[in-house]
């Protein structure tokens, strides 16, 4: 899919697909606590103000504390000026909380220009994009670790969905069924796909370049293929070294864009990439 000015324009703008991240910065607003699937590499049960780690927050924020943060950040002579991009990414899935787009839809109408960003496990995509058209999305973030759902049920324990736990590789089918449609309605909308990949050594290796393939054929943008962090069921299984995930990236590049600044971060991460800020919750 070509991408048009405007998302050009925009995307100078997002340190996370491709824009100056020395320079523009991104706010993650906590405010999506409840996720529909387990992922084996996922734990949320502590945090640490030094750790940069998916699924981190010291503190959940309600749709009306977040648009009272943003104007604080906006308003600041510090981070006022950095500040391109409003990203809810956690710490559970998005799709799976409305408090997703009511905080979207109050940050819209005060900072319009701010690029709106959301990072989700896919699998309600189908379901919700009606209401990202509404909340004007620009840039989307989908985790797919596997299209095999025999893969896939080594990584997901299980998956929740339409009222109904699925477990195995049930559960991952579902999964990436909904990924994979989700990924193609969103290019049809004109969204700004990235996609996140876990390397989980020994279980999806074989798998990346088989996303690439798949993932640019339905519309992505770029890739970001992440190393695991060592924990939860993982926790045992020693994570990709560097030069191997960069022989990945170029092996990928061949297929499509490789996003190489990714620094794994908190739910609510605010500032520039690997320069976040210490911000005090709203009392």
């Amino acid at each position: 899919m070509a991408i048009s000015c405007q998302q050009a324009k925009k995307m100078q703008g997002h340190p996370c697909f491709g824009g100056n991240h020395h320079k523009n910065g991104r706010m993650h607003l906590a405010v999506a606590p409840k996720c529909n699937i387990k992922c084996g590499y996922c734990t949320r049960r502590h945090d640490c103000a030094n750790e940069s780690r998916p699924g981190v927050t010291s503190r959940l924020l309600t749709p009306l504390e977040a648009i009272i943060k943003v104007r604080e950040v906006m308003a600041s002579p510090v981070t006022g000026s950095i500040i391109k991009v409003i990203g809810i990414a956690g710490p559970g899935d998005p799709l799976f909380n409305e408090e997703t787009f009511e905080t979207f839809r109050l940050v819209d109408a005060e900072f319009p220009d701010l690029i709106k960003c959301l990072s989700t496990n896919g699998l309600l995509l189908p379901d919700k994009m009606h209401l990202l058209e509404e909340i004007g999305l620009h840039s989307l973030t989908v985790t797919v670790n596997a299209l095999d759902p025999k893969v896939g049920a080594q990584i997901y324990s299980h998956v929740y969905y339409n009222g109904t736990k699925y477990t195995g590789e049930e559960g991952a089918a579902i999964l990436i069924k909904n990924q994979l449609e989700g990924i193609r309605l969103a290019s049809e909308l004109g969204l700004t796909i990235k996609i996140n990949t876990v390397l989980v050594p020994g279980v999806n290796d074989d798998q990346i370049p088989l996303i690439s393939d798949k993932v640019k054929s339905l519309g992505a943008f770029v890739m970001n293929i992440m190393p695991l962090i060592p924990q939860a069921d993982f926790a045992h299984v020693l994570p990709p070294t560097p030069e191997r995930l960069e022989a990945l990236r170029q092996a990928n590049e061949k297929v499509i864009g490789q996003f190489k600044h990714c620094r794994q971060c908190r739910a609510d991460a605010v500032g520039l990439i690997g320069q976040d800020l210490q911000l005090e919750p709203p009392a």
